[in-house]
């Protein structure tokens, strides 16, 4: 049984109650801007994960049936703390080889754009991951762990990993020892020198410890939090390609076949000898670094956040709950994708006014297309509501005066 439809709930409840207090005692560690783009992530991750057909759940099925040593029982206790437990153990390696190889960090690196620490940031996923991360667990079938049991202890391992992502957690005595904590998984996603690529475990710290990749958060260095190479917008379509892009480029810029080959299993800092211009070197500076955050007024702070309400408004009722059929499943999941594009881009300080009225209209003619349909009345009317309602109001949100240009801050 996959669990995390159940937490969802607790999960958004547990993000408010985390700002409440951040507010409270003066040290919120939320914005606005990155807090919805990581939520935009976790929707479009959860969203893509309806629409596409891969191979794992087939190739999963054929090493269970076929090639698996022996099966076993799922009723034993035994069983279900094994299988959690070498859940996590495979969890670690692919979790480190996605930060040390290209093709894996491509869809990797999404979960680590953002440049703040919070509960928001558990929920920023990437929508590519996929495709890559089911083959590790292959050999978890071929032991004999029931699918059913599989589903249920990655389900769980994901959930206890959503706590850690905090800053308001003080380190936890003896527990550091063993288990995942705030403490230990704030190094993971700080890009400090001194804390880069550490401390890979899901649940269980021990695999760092044995495997030489443990580090102890440092009380007299805070973490900077992001990746190295600074992706500058809060586009989640960007997000989940820019390293490809790159692949891509290498692949298609080097003049070495050898560099063309190798450049999708290279190290994350590899660039290929043979690029006709040099890649840029980090320069990152802890003295230095600024978060990104251009400034926008706040009538677009609230558009924005009317746009990230109406899409979950839509998720929840319509996507989740499997109220649509294949076809009008990628059409609105197509839309949502459009949306959060266009929203974002007033995160990033754009002037998109233009597009933003192409997309209305868009979300008319589905709307009107879709009230044809009985089935289909409920979620046009919603569609249409929504539509009219920004059309009324985007021009008042352009009204006050022209909108400042991305800086940062």
């Amino acid at each position: 049984m996959d669990y995390i439809t159940y937490a969802v709930p607790f999960f958004l409840l547990a993000l408010l109650i985390e700002l409440a207090y951040g507010i409270a005692i003066k040290k919120n560690t939320y914005r606005l801007n990155d807090a919805i783009s990581n939520l935009f992530m976790g929707t479009l991750r959860t969203a893509n994960k309806l629409i596409i057909i891969g191979a794992a759940g087939y190739v999963f099925y054929i090493v269970e049936t076929k090639f698996a040593l022996w099966r076993m029982d799922a009723t034993s206790a035994f069983t279900w703390i094994f299988a959690f437990v070498i859940y996590d153990f495979f969890y670690y390696w692919f979790h480190r080889i996605s930060h040390e190889r290209q093709i894996f960090w491509a869809s990797h690196a999404a979960h680590h754009q953002s440049e703040d620490y919070n509960l928001s940031t558990a929920l920023r996923q990437t929508g590519t991951g996929a495709f890559v991360s089911w083959v590790f667990y292959i050999p978890m079938f071929a032991i004999g762990i029931p699918s059913y049991i599989f589903v249920s202890v990655a389900s769980l391992n994901l959930i206890y990993q959503f706590w850690v992502h905090s800053e308001h957690i003080p380190k936890l005595g003896w527990y550091e020892n063993y288990f995942v904590t705030a403490s230990n998984h704030r190094v993971h996603h700080a890009q400090n020198e001194q804390y880069i690529d550490k401390n890979y475990g899901g649940v269980f710290i021990i695999w760092d410890r044995m495997f030489g990749t443990h580090k102890v958060e440092d009380e007299n260095e805070a973490c900077i939090y992001g990746i190295r190479s600074t992706l500058n917008t809060f586009n989640p379509v960007w997000a989940n390609l820019h390293v490809y892009v790159k692949i891509i480029k290498e692949m298609w810029l080097s003049r070495d076949w050898k560099d063309k080959l190798y450049a999708p299993f290279a190290r994350t800092n590899w660039s290929p000898e043979s690029l006709p211009i040099k890649a840029p070197k980090d320069n990152f500076n802890p003295k230095t670094f600024q978060k990104y955050n251009p400034v926008i007024s706040k009538r677009h702070k609230i558009y924005a956040l009317f746009q990230y309400l109406f899409i979950t408004y839509i998720f929840l009722a319509f996507i989740q709950s499997g109220y649509l059929n294949y076809l009008q499943l990628w059409i609105t999941i197509t839309m949502m994708t459009f949306t959060m594009y266009c929203t974002t881009m007033w995160f990033d300080g754009k002037e998109i006014t233009r597009i933003e009225i192409i997309r209305l209209a868009l979300c008319l003619f589905i709307g009107m297309y879709a009230y044809h349909e009985i089935s289909l009345i409920p979620i046009a009317i919603s569609v249409l509501t929504y539509s009219v309602i920004n059309l009324l109001v985007l021009p008042l949100i352009n009204s006050s005066q022209e909108m400042p240009e991305a800086q940062q801050t």
